[in-house]
């Protein structure tokens, strides 16, 4: 595929690091009109510092949405191109020792707020009679690990959005893609274990010895196998924009495609032995 022969406005949140900065960096060298956003105003800064067009945007804050969406079609002269919804973070902890306040906040930026981002997105597009809405969501989206029920749910719950819109906008010459890493290179973990420490209270829970095994994979700086660096997703992204037909799921690393098949021709009970293998927390006898 050809780089664009004119330059193509595309949003792109979540790009204080890893993914979304790896997708801004190289869609601005394919010379798209890339706005690369971040919560924290630091994170804006050096996006700028790179050369990268950069504003603030925070998920879980409405008037935030509102200005960033209001900044970039401005400065596009009413046009974009693509959306590319990364902006997201990962709650750890057992279902039973959420608070629910603190689920409502992993909704907030990983669902409500995304979802706040494409509906105003996609008037823009319907007017164009062209877009592309590119959902960077999880193979956690497809199967449950244990620890991690927020966020499961989270992009179980983008999933099933995504696939309805897709429904919706057919024939509008909007496409809808969804990309779903297994483990990438990012510092995913490190955050994680912030939002761990900072909601769950692993002492007095009933799982504390299973919060001692999780705390160590979060802590670790040792990729787990089959890791991919960011250029794995950025690659599904640029296909994603630039294909002809664009796919509507994209798996990405080996665990990803993986999982995705075993889902489909396992059933519940051995796709729950799969999974617990996977996780390190062993299986439970019923």
């Amino acid at each position: 595929m050809q780089n664009p022969t004119t330059m193509k406005t595309v949003l792109v949140t979540g790009c204080s690091s890893g993914i979304g900065r790896a997708i801004a960096r190289h869609l601005h060298e394919r010379d798209y009109q890339v706005f690369a956003t971040a919560r924290a105003e630091s994170d804006v800064t050096s996006l700028q510092d790179e050369g990268l067009q950069s504003l603030q945007l925070d998920l879980a804050d409405q008037s935030s949405i509102d200005t960033a969406m209001s900044t970039v079609l401005d400065a596009s002269g009413g046009e974009l191109y693509a959306l590319i919804n990364n902006g997201a973070y990962g709650q750890p902890g057992a279902v039973e020792d959420l608070p629910t306040d603190v689920l409502r906040r992993q909704f907030e930026t990983n669902v409500f707020g995304t979802h706040e981002l494409t509906r105003q997105a996609i008037p823009v597009m319907r007017r164009q009679g062209a877009g592309h809405i590119v959902q960077i969501s999880s193979i956690l989206g497809l199967v449950c690990l244990p620890y991690r029920g927020a966020y499961n749910a989270s992009k179980y719950a983008l999933e099933a959005l995504s696939d309805t819109l897709r429904l919706e906008l057919a024939g509008s010459g909007v496409h809808v893609s969804l990309i779903e890493p297994g483990p990438i290179t990012s510092s995913f973990r490190a955050n994680a274990y912030a939002a761990f420490r900072q909601h769950i209270n692993a002492d007095q829970s009933a799982h504390r010895d299973a919060y001692a095994r999780e705390v160590k994979r979060l802590q670790s700086n040792k990729p787990v196998p089959y890791t991919l660096p960011e250029s794995a997703v950025v690659d599904k992204v640029v296909h994603a924009l630039e294909s002809g037909k664009p796919k509507i799921r994209y798996p990405v690393t080996r665990p990803a495609r993986v999982f995705s098949l075993l889902k489909r021709v396992l059933s519940d009970r051995m796709t729950d032995r799969v999974l617990h293998a996977a996780s390190g927390h062993g299986r439970k006898r019923d």
